[in-house]
């Protein structure tokens, strides 16, 4: 190789890691920017609301003394940009305050309530994304048939008949009627003290520990909050592959593949859904963590013991310690997901890492 050549190339490689620097460096500004407009919004939200914390620990019948001396031990007293840089900075450490409510730190109760949402919410993203594909490819491959307005209709009552009303009908016939499901809760009080929980994944933890009993009884527990949420997931998941469908069976290669005399089959599955699925990832993690999000009516009318009805109990009481540590870990785990979907599509359509 001559020198001209190796030159060029050292420009080249060098060009390379500069792009992936400044990429770096662009997704770390993002991520920060979005973290601390999550911690300002929830900042002023604490401080709008007409709720005086101090009086939420104290009671309305402390003395006055007693309510300055809390009120300046909290910081309240302080100017509001001081507030705010103490607030980001318990957050970054984990200190969300002492829950009114519980009487523990909020980071240990959101620690044992968070497993129950994240275990609902994983179930019900595997149902609606295990359904929820077939169904739109079968509504895009059969379009205009009765079976993609079939498809379509179920997507549609997905997006509309409200997921409270949904639930107390679910109870009432699977339930009460049927009984093929068990009463609103995580577990039955038979199992509730003689069950260990490690991870706090009820269905893992009672299949490693071989407890087949509790596993049944969990399962029959979580089942039907889980299928509604599968439900709402497979209503977007569906109408989006659909979408991402139609797409690529009107793209060039789709013809020169029928051309080629491929089975339909493997036109579908194997090369049209199989490019599909990059966008789809983004969607069905997007579907994950509105779940994570927003089971909040399912948890509260399955008395499901998750974050989503433990913020809820703390608003009830004015527990705003933990409603702004809740609402800060959910908003977490929603940008973390994005990141991490994010980085899965760049990884699997090279075309985004080119740019």
């Amino acid at each position: 190789m001559t020198i001209p050549e190796t030159t060029q190339l050292a420009g080249r490689k060098r060009a390379r890691a500069n792009g992936w620097a400044k990429s770096v460096l662009r997704f770390l500004v993002i991520i920060v920017t979005t973290y601390l407009g999550l911690l300002a919004v929830t900042f002023f939200i604490g401080r709008v609301i007409p709720i005086d914390p101090v009086l939420a620990v104290l009671g309305d019948r402390a003395p006055a003394h007693v309510v300055e001396r809390t009120r300046e031990l909290m910081g309240f007293n302080k100017p509001l940009y001081e507030q705010f840089y103490l607030y980001v900075r318990d957050a970054l450490t984990g200190n969300f305050g002492t829950s009114v409510l519980t009487t523990n730190p909020v980071m240990v109760d959101i620690r044992r309530v968070f497993p129950a949402t994240l275990e609902l919410a994983t179930l019900g993203t595997i149902i609606g994304s295990l359904i929820g594909v077939p169904l739109g490819v079968l509504a895009a491959v059969k379009r205009g048939s009765i079976a993609d307005q079939i498809v379509r209709v179920v997507g549609l009552v997905g997006y509309s008949v409200p997921i409270f009303w949904l639930a107390l009908l679910s109870l009432l016939f699977f339930y009460a009627k049927l009984r093929w499901v068990a009463y609103p809760g995580r577990i039955d009080i038979v199992y509730e003290y003689s069950f260990t929980p490690v991870t706090g994944l009820y269905l893992i933890d009672s299949l490693w520990q071989g407890q087949w009993d509790v596993f049944r009884d969990v399962f029959r527990h979580i089942i039907l909050p889980a299928g509604l949420l599968g439900y709402f997931s497979l209503a977007y998941i569906s109408r989006m592959t659909r979408s991402f469908m139609l797409n690529e069976l009107s793209q060039e290669y789709i013809v020169a593949a029928r051309a080629k005399g491929l089975s339909e089959t493997r036109i579908i599955w194997g090369h049209a859904l199989r490019n599909a699925a990059v966008p789809l990832v983004t969607v069905i993690a997007l579907s994950y963590a509105g779940l994570l999000e927003g089971s909040v009516l399912t948890e509260t009318v399955f008395a499901w013991p998750g974050l989503g009805l433990y913020i809820t109990n703390s608003l009830q009481n004015a527990d705003m310690n933990a409603v702004l540590g809740g609402t800060i870990v959910i908003g977490s785990v929603f940008i973390a997901i994005n990141i991490l979907s994010d980085l899965l599509y760049r990884t699997l359509d090279p075309r985004t890492r080119a740019r």
